[in-house]
């Protein structure tokens, strides 16, 4: 049973990172060198609009069906008709209130046109979560992996189609890839309802238990709210570059989507592991175990690659800019990846402190912390933006998420009395000083920038080792309190 779990739980992530890698790289970036940075910017901007508002279609209800059915399948009989109706009606509230919120920030005919169809694919990407969560539910761990995938993978199919043969590639165009994600995510929710109706029985009769949905939704709102905020400033630059840039709105959002898609790439790990953390915390906090030793396992692994990232990305951020996209806009689009990929540690150590508080139940303190955030970010965007555009708001982010990681740290520290350890703050610091010398060397070399690269990168990963961040007992370890807490 053990090496099973162990087996799925990297069946998992190998297919994710592999699928979602050549989606973003291969898919989505070669969408935007089509359309052009306009258009894009104008997709990206609606689109994280709705991300913004994400959560209105579900507070809470895929994970209470989840943990629900997992402790006793026979529930989903009762249970699965009540939380379909409930999520439709979700469904209805989030169209009116984004849709409202946009015709309020000045979008008008076909941008409202496109905010719509945005809409519905967040909506299908819900209902496709939460026929998984029943899959899911009822252990079967590698076909809901498959099914995590399989809208990228058709999305892949009919987009890579689209942009391959001549004939669709010269006219590709926005709304094109709109309407692919849509038909894939559809054909996605069908084949995944398929598959649950023969894994168990499921009956679709109108049930709606109005108490029992209140009393989910009242559960909650707390965390709703964190995600909620936290989405507001992570994800409100985009929308705000459009709105304040004026003239270059959508170029300049354009610019910023460039850079960002970079950091969304590198965050697949991180949110994957945060995924892991959680229930692990969650149990060991349950069970009163020492703590700090996995918080400081998930440091080692985490921020040594994250600085490795973030310091390649500092001194070839050119190379890979042009590399990608054909051109640079100035030099800008450079300089907004520098600053934002300037975070990336950042939100990794979100990923570790943020989710130990959030298994601790210090959900009150992070709503805090987040709408001081939000505020922060939103002041900030509001004077930067106009005069500096997508390099304001990449600066607005880079102090944003600095600011959230210090708050963690310290809340975490308070709440859970972490030790302090003055040597090993100080060995990651040395590391930082290690990887940023052998930067400035590589650069010297006289060879093309690629070699450099990869020379930097082998000499980075070795001195992983030699500050004994990384061992395999490290890994191991928290391998076998994941699969401890499935096997449970």
């Amino acid at each position: 049973m053990r090496q099973q779990l162990v087996k799925n739980l990297l069946f998992v992530l190998v297919i994710n990172l592999l699928v979602k890698t050549i989606w973003i790289f291969l898919i989505d970036r070669t969408v935007q060198i089509k359309v052009g940075y306009a258009a894009y910017g104008s997709y990206q901007a609606l689109f994280n609009l709705g991300i913004i508002f994400q959560i209105l279609l579900d507070f809470g209800l895929t994970q209470y069906n989840s943990r629900e059915i997992s402790r006793d399948p026979t529930r989903m009989r009762d249970i699965f008709s009540s939380m379909f109706w409930a999520r439709l009606f979700f469904l209805v509230s989030y169209i009116v209130a984004v849709c409202t919120v946009g015709v309020f920030m000045g979008y008008r005919g076909w941008k409202i046109e496109l905010l719509l169809a945005i809409l519905f694919i967040q909506a299908l990407n819900s209902m496709l979560l939460f026929v998984r969560s029943n899959i899911s539910g009822l252990h079967y761990y590698r076909t809901d992996g498959v099914l995590a995938v399989t809208d990228r993978l058709l999305m892949i199919v009919v987009c890579g189609s689209l942009l391959l043969f001549p004939a669709t590639a010269n006219h590709f165009k926005i709304e094109w890839f709109v309407w692919s994600q849509i038909i894939c995510y559809l054909l996605a929710v069908i084949v995944a309802f398929i598959i649950l109706s023969r894994l168990a029985p499921v009956d679709l009769h109108f049930s709606f238990n109005s108490n029992s949905i209140k009393r989910i939704v009242k559960n909650s709102l707390p965390y709703a709210s964190l995600v909620f905020l936290m989405s507001i400033y992570t994800r409100s630059d985009m929308v705000l570059i459009e709105r304040l840039c004026h003239a270059d709105a959508e170029i300049q959002t354009g610019i910023y989507a460039s850079a960002f898609r970079l950091l969304d790439m590198a965050n697949i790990f991180g949110i994957m592991f945060a995924g892991i953390l959680l229930p692990m915390f969650g149990k060991m906090l349950v069970q009163q175990q020492n703590i700090a030793a996995t918080v400081r396992t998930s440091v080692n692994i985490m921020m040594p690659i994250a600085f490795i990232v973030a310091v390649s990305t500092l001194f070839f951020a050119n190379e890979l800019m042009q590399l990608l996209y054909h051109k640079s806009v100035a030099g800008k689009d450079a300089q907004v990846l520098m600053l934002l990929m300037a975070s990336f540690p950042a939100y990794c150590i979100m990923y570790i402190y943020s989710t130990l508080l959030t298994a601790n139940g210090n959900l009150r303190i992070l709503n805090a912390v987040s709408l001081f955030l939000v505020l922060f970010n939103v002041v900030v965007n509001l004077y930067l933006v106009p005069q500096y555009m997508s390099l304001g708001a990449a600066m607005t982010a880079l102090a944003t998420e600095w600011m959230a990681a210090a708050m963690a740290i310290f809340f975490a520290h308070r709440k859970l009395r972490l030790p302090h350890n003055p040597k090993w703050i100080i060995a990651h610091i040395g590391f930082v000083f290690c990887i940023i010398i052998v930067a400035i060397l590589v650069r010297h070399l006289s060879i093309n920038w690629s070699g450099q690269m990869g020379l930097f990168m082998f000499t980075s990963l070795l001195l992983l080792f030699v500050f004994r961040f990384w061992s395999l007992a490290s890994f191991s370890e928290l391998l076998k309190n994941k699969v401890t807490e499935m096997d449970n």
